[in-house]
């Protein structure tokens, strides 16, 4: 794992050093299975989001696809750039907060609108928290999350 996370970080510095910006990555991995990077707040910070955290997906996929391509073990990445994606998941939770209280107030199914898997996951979880039963439905950009009583 040390190898993978090494390497990851590497990559993503020189990926970085290509548009000007020598920063240190901070890189982790809390569960064995991920590989957390961490790119510090800098001028680049919209530069490196991008639209709706487009372009940081897009350097996730590359560092990933590095990863695989040299044959490390563990090859998923989740590259965050000024904590972006953290108060996003932070901002999205207080938000499925309320889509669980109307389905438990109304005891109707809600279908939340398409999204990324990241923010899915925020979602099946915060329901799963609250005793929802939650279920991805669709393919590709049109898959959302449908919202349902416990049985």
């Amino acid at each position: 794992m040390e190898a993978s996370i090494q390497f990851a970080k590497k990559y993503l510095e020189d990926l970085l050093s290509f548009f000007g910006l020598n920063t240190d990555v901070h890189a982790s991995s809390e569960d064995d299975e991920v590989i957390e990077l961490n790119i510090p707040s800098t001028h680049l910070n919209g530069f490196l989001i991008g639209q709706r955290g487009e372009t940081v997906r897009a350097i996730q996929f590359l560092v990933s696809n590095a990863l695989k391509s040299q044959g490390h073990e563990h090859t998923r990445v989740n590259v965050d750039v000024a904590e972006y994606k953290k108060q996003r998941a932070d901002r999205l939770a207080v938000t499925a907060t309320e889509w669980v209280r109307q389905v438990q107030e109304s005891g109707k199914p809600y279908e939340v609108r398409p999204m990324n898997a990241a923010d899915r996951r925020v979602v099946h979880k915060v329901a799963a928290d609250a005793g929802l039963v939650s279920e991805s439905v669709g393919e590709g950009r049109d898959r959302h999350i449908v919202l349902k009583p416990a049985e």
